[in-house]
């Protein structure tokens, strides 16, 4: 039965204090959710908790949510986004992905290697932004959201998105260009 519902009768549910319709949310969700937040905070034990977090929000506040005023999913989106910039202003310790690759000696391996540093490259670059940049990067380009979507979860209008998605297109290449020298530059 709840299957057909959509996320916003769900809510409506949600807000009478339905717990089958909130797991509905939740299964239908949380993965979305939590590969926005790994897209900004770079860390998945970091994104479980903002999925966590987000889902966490989404009951306490399900009597806020007006379904005429924005999508679920638009909602959804502000909420991750939000704890995921907060996360990334707090002070943390550097996780164990962090460490250095061991290097792969079968045959190919240099292919690899450069493959690794071009992608670590990326991963340190977006990680070095700002990080309503990496917002825009990961909504548009990692979640595949349109634009109107991705300015609606940060509360940008559609221009100031667009504006915001350049420049933070711009940086990423700039610095995994400098990072990688000549390599980074492809034709």
């Amino acid at each position: 039965m709840l299957e057909g519902a959509s996320d916003e009768e769900l809510m409506a549910l949600v807000a009478a204090g339905d717990q089958a319709a909130f797991r509905m949310l939740m299964t239908r969700h949380m993965r979305r959710a939590i590969r926005i937040a790994q897209g900004i905070v770079g860390v998945a034990a970091e994104a479980d908790d903002i999925g966590q977090e987000t889902f966490l929000r989404v009951w306490r506040a399900a009597q806020t949510f007006d379904g005429r005023r924005a999508r679920f999913t638009t909602w959804m989106h502000q909420i991750v986004v939000n704890l995921a910039i907060d996360r990334t202003r707090r002070p943390r310790t550097e996780p164990i992905e962090a460490a250095g690759e061991v290097a792969d000696p079968a045959p190919g391996a240099l292919t690899g290697l450069i493959d690794a540093e071009e992608t670590t490259a990326v991963r340190r670059a977006l990680a070095a932004m700002p990080e309503r940049q990496r917002a825009a990067i990961s909504l548009f380009h990692f979640e595949g959201l349109s634009g109107r979507d991705s300015a609606q979860a940060m509360q940008l209008s559609d221009k100031a998105f667009e504006s915001l998605l350049n420049r933070a297109r711009s940086a990423l290449r700039q610095t995994v260009e400098t990072m990688l020298g000549d390599r980074g530059r492809r034709p």
